[in-house]
């Protein structure tokens, strides 16, 4: 589709769970959708071989508007049984399966800018065409917003890199290295490098690491009491993780408790299966790195009590920072009327942003809908939600009726 002919309906930018439930959900009320991007590049390219997830299993299913393609219909279909927690190889593998059964035909290539144009927007590609669309749903996810503290700034690969730029860890064997950070990130790469042959250090500013050991013990539980103590979404502690679960809910809560929930519900853990795996790393807790030089080929660390480190490598687990207005595809005036708080897209419903027609979903929208949209258990309340409100209204009329299928 080019921009000479008809305007496509959405135009779905990212093709990790987001934007694949998101596609599955138009496509059952007939929009047409197109979706670009490289399918679970996210997972397989920014996140360590090794790797397995801290989402219980009845959280890390991808919604579809059939509620066909979760990951008990994966073993079953396949005659295979996923390990608990999950294995990051088999969650691609789902991933793969999900989009092949869903979402045929996801178109691979990258866009590299969204530009407003009548009737809605213009959406650049890398070999140059140009896609129309009446909406676009931005769901590129956390990479390329890797948050990195100023004392490492000028501080390059390989000495110094972020947790997501480390899919293969085999270059770490024999290499003294520091780990910054003490969420799960942070402490299960910890125990990938080590495992990898590195001598590891962890440290961070926390005085203690978090592990979520009664958490494990209480998700290990079967039948009614669990089910009552945690909602499918499973974000964040009892009691809590029910407020979240319901965004529509958590967007009206007043923004001096709602953010102090979401920190809540997210603030940095480990997961107790990591215990035994880091049980003789050194960790130096409630202490911070106020300086990073290079030292030849390796890193000087300077820490607030006066302490030092000399090693070859420095791993950043420090989480990401996303900011819709800084968002790459998004040109000087798109940037300029979105209206954001810290950076992140102000939404309403249908996760439609100030600029009509321009939706985020994912982490992009936590900051609106609540900490379960950084995790893949928001994909069902904000896939049906969207599609929804394409449905309706403001959408095209062709796409008004169906009201069964909208709301699946």
């Amino acid at each position: 589709m080019t921009a000479a002919g008809a305007p496509l309906d959405v135009v779905t930018i990212g093709a990790g769970p987001y934007g694949l439930s998101c596609t599955a959900h138009l496509r059952a009320i007939g929009a047409d959708v197109h979706t670009l991007g490289e399918p679970m590049e996210l997972w397989e390219r920014r996140m360590p071989v090794g790797m397995f997830l801290r989402s219980s299993w009845e959280a890390s299913s991808i919604s579809d508007p059939h509620r066909e393609l979760t990951l008990d219909a994966y073993e079953l279909e396949h005659g295979v049984t996923v390990a608990r927690p999950i294995p990051l190889d088999d969650y691609l593998r789902y991933g793969r399966w999900y989009q092949r059964r869903a979402v045929p035909g996801v178109d691979r290539r990258r866009a590299t800018r969204v530009e407003r144009a009548r009737g809605g927007f213009h959406v650049h590609l890398e070999d140059g065409e140009r896609l129309v669309a009446r909406r676009v749903v931005i769901g590129t996810g956390p990479s390329g917003f890797a948050r990195r503290p100023p004392q490492f700034a000028g501080l390059e690969a390989p000495q110094v890199q972020h947790s997501s730029d480390l899919p293969d860890l085999r270059a770490f064997a024999g290499r003294r290295t520091v780990v910054i950070g003490s969420g799960q990130s942070a402490v299960e790469l910890a125990a990938l490098i080590g495992e990898a042959g590195a001598e590891v250090e962890v440290l961070a500013r926390a005085r203690r690491i978090r592990w979520l050991r009664r958490s494990a013990w209480l998700h290990g539980r079967e039948g009614r009491v669990r089910r009552l103590l945690y909602p499918p979404t499973d974000v964040g502690p009892i009691g809590l993780s029910w407020l979240v679960a319901k965004p529509n809910a958590f967007r009206r809560v007043p923004r001096r408790f709602g953010e102090p929930v979401a920190y809540r519900c997210i603030r940095p853990a480990a997961s107790g299966w990591l215990v035994p795996r880091t049980a003789e790393m050194r960790l130096t807790l409630g202490r911070t790195v106020v300086s990073a030089s290079a030292r030849g080929d390796g890193v000087r660390l300077r820490l607030d009590d006066g302490a030092t480190r000399e090693v070859d490598r420095v791993v950043l687990g420090t989480g990401f920072d996303i900011r819709a207005d800084r968002h790459p595809l998004l040109g000087p005036e798109l940037a300029r009327d979105l209206r954001v708080r810290e950076g992140a897209p102000l939404l309403g419903a249908g996760f439609e942003s100030s600029i009509p027609g321009l939706h985020f979903v994912g982490a992009f929208a936590a900051t609106s809908f609540g900490p379960v949209m950084r995790f893949v258990s928001g994909t069902p309340f904000t896939a049906a939600a969207f599609a929804r409100h394409v449905a309706q209204g403001r959408a095209p009329a062709s796409l008004r009726p169906r009201p069964a299928s909208a709301t699946a």
